[in-house]
């Protein structure tokens, strides 16, 4: 019986052993900067499914900053003081038809923001991971209670590929 207990109590004690929420970060990373981001979407195609946000390349980094700050695991700052750097460029914005009704009229869109990424040891200028195509994303309704504005799915789509570049950032290692 004492065998049973003390073999329960070992197993039940161990249950939750390997999880965590914490950085994987190696610890000499305490600091990032967010540079500015270049716009490279191509709008003059009108035949295509670009969307065409002004100041969107702006928004990126400013929601990236953002992430980071809630994150709290990198502190942001000027790239003469970070350990890390974060580079890019806004390669793409299109908004798809997901869904119509029986007349043809779109009800569903999804709205996609894509960017390419590299992070670089400031000291070094080692290049620990390049991403040439980084998504964020989000869909909508333009009709029935879930009806959001082409607006708000931006802003949800750049803080889904915010939120994703920060796990990226502090996860993968």
């Amino acid at each position: 019986m004492t065998r049973f207990f003390l073999s329960t109590l070992l197993l039940l004690s161990m249950a939750g052993c390997g999880y965590t929420t914490g950085s994987l970060l190696p610890t000499n990373y305490k600091k990032i900067a967010i540079e500015p981001f270049e716009n490279k979407v191509n709008n003059i195609d009108e035949s295509s499914n670009v969307l065409y946000v002004p100041l969107l390349e702006s928004n990126v980094r400013t929601n990236i900053i953002d992430r980071f700050v809630f994150d709290g695991n990198l502190k942001v700052a000027d790239p003469d003081q970070a350990d890390l750097i974060l580079s890019g460029a806004l390669i793409g914005v299109a908004q798809d038809d997901l869904r119509q009704d029986v007349n043809q009229n779109i009800q569903e869109y999804r709205i996609r923001i894509m960017v390419s990424l590299t992070l670089t040891e400031r000291a070094t200028g080692k290049v620990l991971w390049k991403e040439p195509s980084f998504t964020g994303e989000t869909t909508y309704f333009l009709t029935g209670t879930q009806a959001t504005s082409q607006s708000a799915a931006i802003n949800n789509a750049l803080t889904d590929l915010a939120t994703r570049i920060v796990e990226r950032t502090v996860e993968n290692w």
